[in-house]
Parts: structure tokens; C-alpha cells; sequence
């Protein structure tokens, strides 16, 4: 009888580049758990305790802290160690002042430092697909795996329906409510999440639109605090606020 289910298991030549891991120290690693984020990209918890914060020197004391619940992820405690840990996610400790958001960096991806407090009290969500249910709601699908219902009065004129792919919303935390719309359009502040200009923020300063071209492989033109401008697809952007950035950037070059 074949094996059923995912592996349990994962080596460490073959994970991540950007987990902060010997490769050759040992043969395996932890494999984070199925959850918001595929294992591709996202940190496991474990490894942000132990091997980023430095809050532990071995897996049993990160996974003793964890299950305590001294961690919280997105406004929630998490006491699952190889729970996943990804893009724009916010993690924050108890008794601690810290708090950090998971951002795209030369790498891959790496928590980091808020600057203000005020930061740990949302997340910002992109819309990776929308959907039309029964009765003519409007089901909103985040990259981090999930849903949300927006309720329309009237199915065949649907004025809540203001929503676009690769936008961004704003939610509250630990609320989980939607406090803002920041749509992916010239003007807006945006970080790049993937590609060779991954790390990279600045702003739209130009769409390339042609006839029959999915909406995802746009080239958009970004501009960043240097004044120097890059080219990227749209499916590579994310939209931080409206004019400036709702949250604070690391400087990538």
C-alpha cells in the first residue's frame, strides 16, 4: 500500500535559500506544517524564535516558548511550532516592545522590525482572485490563504463590488475586519515580492497596457527614493497605501 498524505519531512539542501540554516550541519530540518503559506515561502516558526530572534538555542526551548503562547501571529497566539510563517505577516511577543513584519528581501523573505507601534495593529492583504457566489455575493481570495465574503444589496447592480485583483486591503488586527482599499494604480507605493528586483519598493509611475494581455504579466514602471526606475510585471507588486507607505520599508539597492 502506498504512502498517503504529504511528507513529514524535508532535507535541508533542498529548502528555502533564505531560511538562516547550516545546510550541511545536519541532514534534516523542520518542515513547516500545510497552512497559509506554501513551504516555498514561508518561514516556520521554530526558525524565527531560534535562528532569526535568537530567543532560543534548540528546537525544544523555541517549541517550549511557542507552546506557552508567548508568540502571536496576525493578532492571534500560535502555539504550533512549524506553523508558517509568511508575506506580510505579523509577529509579536509577549512582554516584548518588538513586534515584526515578514517582508521580501534580496534573499527571499525576512521579518522585520516595525518602527512604530501602530504598525502591529493591521496587515495588509493582496487579492489574488474574487468570486461571484450565490445570491450575488462577492467572495475576495488574500494571498495568505484567506476569504472574505463582501454582502451586496442588489446582485445585478452590486455597488460594493469596488474590488480588484491585486489590490490591497487593510485589516485589522486582531479583528480581522477590513479598514482600507488600496488600489493597484499609478501613484501607489508598492514592494516588489518576486523576480530579479525582488526587496525593491518605490512607486508606480507608469502601467503598459496592450490589447489581449493577461492583467498579471503587465509591465508597470517603478520609480524608487533614488529617482532610478525598474520594470517589473504587475503579478510581482504589492500595493503598501494609497500615497505613501502604510508600513516601513528596508532599503534594498
Amino acid at each position: 500500500m502506498g504512502r498517503k498524505g504529504g511528507k513529514k519531512h524535508l532535507k535541508r539542501k533542498p529548502a528555502p535559500k533564505f531560511w538562516p540554516i547550516h545546510r550541511k550541519e545536519t541532514v534534516f530540518t523542520v518542515r513547516p506544517k500545510p497552512g497559509s503559506h506554501p513551504v516555498s515561502r514561508c518561514i516556520p516558526l521554530t526558525l524565527v524564535v531560534r535562528d532569526i530572534l535568537g530567543l532560543a538555542k534548540t528546537r525544544r526551548e523555541a517549541k517550549r516558548i511557542i507552546s506557552q503562547g508567548e508568540i502571536l501571529v496576525d493578532g492571534k497566539v500560535q502555539k504550533e511550532d512549524l506553523f508558517p510563517t509568511g508575506l506580510m505577516d505579523v509577529i509579536s511577543i509577549h512582554d516584548m516592545e518588538d513586534a515584526y513584519r515578514v517582508l521580501p528581501s534580496r534573499k527571499g523573505l525576512t521579518p522585520h522590525t516595525l518602527e512604530k507601534k501602530e504598525e502591529a495593529q493591521f496587515k495588509l492583504c493582496r487579492i489574488e482572485n474574487k468570486t461571484t457566489v450565490r445570491g450575488g455575493h462577492i467572495q475576495l481570495n488574500f494571498h495568505d490563504g484567506r476569504n472574505v465574503l463582501i454582502r451586496v444589496k442588489d446582485a445585478d447592480h452590486p455597488e460594493e463590488d469596488v474590488f480588484q485583483t491585486l489590490d490591497t486591503l487593510k485589516i485589522d488586527l486582531p479583528s480581522q475586519e477590513i479598514v482600507g482599499h488600496y488600489k493597484l494604480s499609478k501613484g501607489a507605493p508598492v514592494i516588489v515580492i518576486d523576480g530579479k528586483n525582488i526587496g525593491k519598493s518605490g512607486t508606480i509611475v507608469d502601467i503598459e497596457k496592450r490589447p489581449r494581455q493577461k492583467r498579471r504579466t503587465t509591465l508597470i514602471t517603478i520609480e524608487d527614493s533614488n529617482r532610478s526606475r525598474f520594470q517589473t510585471t504587475m503579478e510581482y507588486v504589492f500595493v503598501v497605501g494609497d500615497k505613501q507607505p502604510l508600513i516601513s520599508l528596508t532599503e534594498v539597492n
